[in-house]
């Protein structure tokens, strides 16, 4: 595991397989250099925590170096993709003089590392320095960005380092290319301290940026305060603490890409003493359409036959919540008032009565103001909360969340943030937090026709691998790209009627949405029973083909059942789903929803197949252009 050199010389520490290298020098810089067998990824990259007193990991002075292996598997309180996670991998603990150590930890499909400090009293971190120099020229896919106020709903682009913009920056995850290795890079365990972005020295190299701490702020409308004054350092913080996790997701494979799970095991584990009380299911939504119901008696609109006709349409389907998302209160200021043509206590025993409970929306800055909004919730009986338009992650909104994540649950309040940077770890620590958005998601389509097909086929391998994603699917009117048109009555997806579908297997979040009317569900029931058929959590994911940017198909277990989603972008593509993960001997029932035979043309095309499945029998699929498919595969007697 650890090979020990003379004095100066690098120390290695090497993963369980032995296939990726991690060689540490401590020279001017604690520098360090990673390879995948044998391959050269890193070299040169180095780290350093400077403080307004100290520079730690400047002319670094080794005290102590001890090695450990560790096995552990845990259960995650919410099973985004696994219901057990195995925790395998080598760790060197660097402890140098000045009070400070380094931990690089080396998996099997990455590295990771982060700073410790032993200060007595508080420290100011005036920046860091993370810089990560690759082997040869990269290309890289990524989110860029002029400003770190930004809710990270941004387009990807790729294109290779060399050309990124050197003014800008990019927020995490970022995703690395070499001829021959993927690289995923992303933080965890983000607590007290402002989140990182990312900027292009060069065609090999980046380093990372933060935003710094703010000290005064001023009003900005109904949803958000303007810092006027910032300090001169990014975080001021305890000095006894370990700071987050910087880690790669190393590998040759782009399935490993979508189905690690680094930063779940690079964060502090559950907090909660109990939890039975969280629940992920899916959620009906009005916003997406504006409320517009429509087949109905009664004039539409956020009001209380509206609502009601979400909350009947909910209990048909056993979908366990609905969203009053913004246009429910009266303001955006008061959290406590709701809008006049509602009565809300009356909706929230109404929905009681049907088995289905409400989730509230609010401004940030409505909770940060009013502190018993918590307590509130709690006593009328409401079961969570949609948290929206922070769009920052200095140490102040870092610390936000942390602060909303507990009192949310020390009321039993789950919560989906939304103008948010991605997910760090809060979600293992307080598994209240079912979702965040941080994405180009489909509420994008009502103006503007941004969550394209093209995109989509990113978020699989980038924002979704590190933590749940508020896509908000369910589009029941399909378009290709040529025919969209953007509407906030009539809204449309882009892709067609099987990729749509496909979202609910191969995105994952804790509260999932229905967004589209319910009238549209209800005149396609086949299709709604499948999608409200789709469990909450799993108990196994694997990715069975997949390339980012292109194409993904994704099987997820829960109990004896599997569910099948492929997802393409702009290409075409015929894969063969070969059924060797289903116990052998066992029968199954194939339910499966994939492009019709027009659906090159008509997106809204797409054949329903109900038939008998043998374990290992092989499937040939064609999801057309934009296209994909959904399967459900059943246990029989």
């Amino acid at each position: 595991m650890l090979t020990a050199r003379l004095l100066g010389a690098p120390i290695t520490l090497l993963s369980p397989d032995k296939r990726i290298s991690v060689a540490v020098e401590l020279k001017e810089k604690i520098s360090y250099s990673v390879a995948l067998a044998g391959t050269p990824l890193l070299q040169d990259a180095f780290l350093q925590l400077n403080l307004a007193s100290q520079r730690l990991g400047e002319q670094p002075q080794l005290r102590k170096k001890s090695v450990s292996a560790v096995n552990a598997t845990s259960q995650p309180v919410v099973a985004f993709a696994n219901s057990t996670v195995h925790n395998t991998y080598n760790l060197l603990k660097l402890e140098f003089k000045n009070d400070f150590s380094v931990e690089f930890r080396a998996y099997n499909d990455g590295v990771a590392y982060r700073f410790i400090t032993n200060k007595p009293d508080s420290v100011e971190v005036s920046s860091e320095d993370v810089h990560l120099h690759f082997a040869s020229p990269v290309e890289t896919a990524y989110l860029e960005t002029g400003s770190f106020k930004t809710a990270y709903e941004i387009l990807y682009q790729r294109q290779p380092l060399q050309a990124v913009s050197r003014e800008k920056m990019s927020v995490l995850p970022m995703l690395f290319a070499t001829p021959k290795l993927k690289v995923l890079f992303s933080e965890a365990d983000l607590y007290d301290y402002p989140g990182l972005f990312v900027k292009a020295v060069d065609g090999q190299t980046v380093a990372a940026t933060f935003p710094k701490a703010p000290v005064q702020v001023g009003p900005d409308g109904d949803r958000s305060v303007k810092i006027v004054r910032e300090a001169p350092y990014l975080a001021k913080t305890a000095g006894r603490r370990s700071f987050p996790w910087r880690f790669l997701v190393i590998t040759v494979h782009d399935t490993q890409l979508a189905a690690n799970q680094m930063a779940y095991k690079l964060s502090t584990p559950n907090q909660l003493t109990e939890t039975s009380w969280i629940k992920p299911g899916q959620v009906t939504w009005e916003w997406w359409h504006n409320a517009y119901v429509y087949g109905v008696d009664f004039k539409s609109g956020y009001n209380q036959d509206t609502y009601k006709y979400y909350i009947d349409f909910a209990s048909r389907f056993g979908i366990p919540y609905i969203l009053m998302d913004e246009g429910w209160a009266k303001t955006t200021l008061n959290p406590f008032e709701p809008n006049p043509t509602i009565n809300l206590q009356e909706l929230i025993a109404y929905a009681k009565s049907k088995n289905v409970r409400i989730l509230l929306w609010f401004t940030w800055l409505a909770v940060e103001n009013n502190p018993s909004v918590f307590e509130t919730l709690e006593k009328w009986g409401i079961a969570g909360m949609k948290i929206d338009f922070m769009d920052r992650s200095d140490q102040w909104m870092v610390n936000y969340y942390t602060r909303v994540a507990r009192q949310a649950a020390q009321h039993h309040l789950l919560v989906d943030f939304h103008g948010a940077f991605k997910p760090a770890g809060l979600e293992v620590a307080y598994p209240n937090v079912l979702s965040y958005e941080g994405v180009i998601g489909m509420e994008q389509n009502i103006g503007g026709g941004l969550a394209t097909p093209k995109n989509n086929l990113f978020l699989p391998f980038l924002r979704n691998a590190v933590g749940p994603m508020d896509y908000t699917p369910g589009a029941m009117r399909s378009a290709h790209p040529k025919d969209y048109r953007p509407n906030w009555v009539n809204t449309m997806s882009i892709g067609t009627r099987g990729h749509q579908l496909a979202m609910y297997l191969v995105f994952t979040s804790g509260l999932q949405m229905l967004a589209d009317n319910p009238f549209n569900y209800l005149r396609e029931p086949e299709t709604t029973s499948f999608i409200t058929a789709v469990p909450g959590t799993w108990n196994e994911t694997r990715v069975l083909e997949a390339a980012v940017g292109d194409y993904i198909v994704t099987a997820k277990r829960k109990g004896t059942t599997w569910f099948v989603g492929g997802m393409t972008a702009e290409k075409a593509h015929e894969v063969t789903l070969r059924t060797d993960f289903l116990d052998k001997g066992k029968h199954y029932q194939l339910t499966l929803i994939k492009d019709g035979v027009n659906a090159d043309v008509q997106a809204m095309d797409f054949k329903r197949l109900v038939q008998p499945l043998q374990a290992g029998e092989a499937i040939t699929l064609t999801m057309v252009p934009d296209g994909g498919f959904a399967a459900r595969i059943e246990q029989v007697p």
